[in-house]
Formats: structure tokens, C-alpha cells, sequence
């Protein structure tokens, strides 16, 4: 199997953080940009697309900052790939964006950055930071 190479995306968002968090954070809020349906139990999220399901486990937070899932196998153990979504407030012209981390194979890499910008524009809709 190959390995994956991690990539980094950075979006400009027009949202306060604090609200742009509540959508990268609760499965609620994911559930309207990033996948049909998210379902949680504790530390574990379930991502639901069309017939597809994914698991993630909360790996890390920071309130109003960033959040960090990493995959699970189908056994439920860590892989070591994880998504990463911070949010990024220029102090001085208080811009945010939101800067995403991810992996891919190497021969994936264009079509995961293109399906990473289409959810991103999901994103803005609901925000309604079109």
C-alpha cells in the first residue's frame, strides 16, 4: 500500500471564528457543508457520504481555534492520517481563514484538493460568506 503525502490548503473565509468553529466542531455543523450526515458518540465520529461511511476519532481541539480527527480502520484502531481544520484571525485586519491539513496519495493529491474546495464553498453557502 502506498503511503500518503500530507498537504496543506488555506481558504479566506468572511465568518466571525466563533461561528465558523460551531460548523467545523459539531457533527450538526458538519453535517451541512462536509458530509450527508455525522453522527457522534463521545470522542468517535461516523461520516456518512451517499453509501459510504468513515470513521474518525476526536484526536484533538482547541475552542474557537482548530480541530483534529484522525481515521480509523475498519477495526477501529488509529491510522496515521488525520484531517486538520484551524481557523486563522489576522490580528491586525482581523481576516479569517480557515487552513486545512490532509492527506492523500500522491496520484489523488489534485482531486483531493478540488473536493476539498468544493466543500469549503458548501461551507461559505451556509455561512453565507459567498
Amino acid at each position: 500500500m502506498s503511503v500518503k503525502v500530507k498537504y496543506e490548503l488555506e481558504f479566506p473565509i468572511q465568518s466571525s471564528p466563533q461561528l465558523l468553529y460551531q460548523y467545523i466542531s459539531t457533527p450538526s455543523g458538519l453535517s451541512e457543508w462536509f458530509a450527508d450526515n455525522v453522527n457522534s458518540r463521545g470522542e468517535f465520529f461516523t461520516f456518512i457520504w451517499d453509501d459510504s461511511e468513515e470513521k474518525a476519532k476526536l484526536a484533538s481541539k482547541k475552542s474557537g481555534e482548530r480541530i483534529k480527527f484522525r481515521w480509523l480502520n475498519d477495526d477501529n484502531t488509529e491510522t496515521d492520517y488525520f484531517f486538520e481544520l484551524k481557523i486563522m484571525e489576522d490580528e491586525i485586519t482581523k481576516d479569517v481563514s480557515i487552513v486545512i491539513s490532509d492527506f492523500a496519495h500522491e496520484d489523488e493529491l489534485d482531486e483531493s484538493k478540488l473536493l476539498w474546495e468544493n466543500q469549503i464553498s458548501d461551507l461559505k453557502h451556509v455561512l453565507g460568506s459567498v
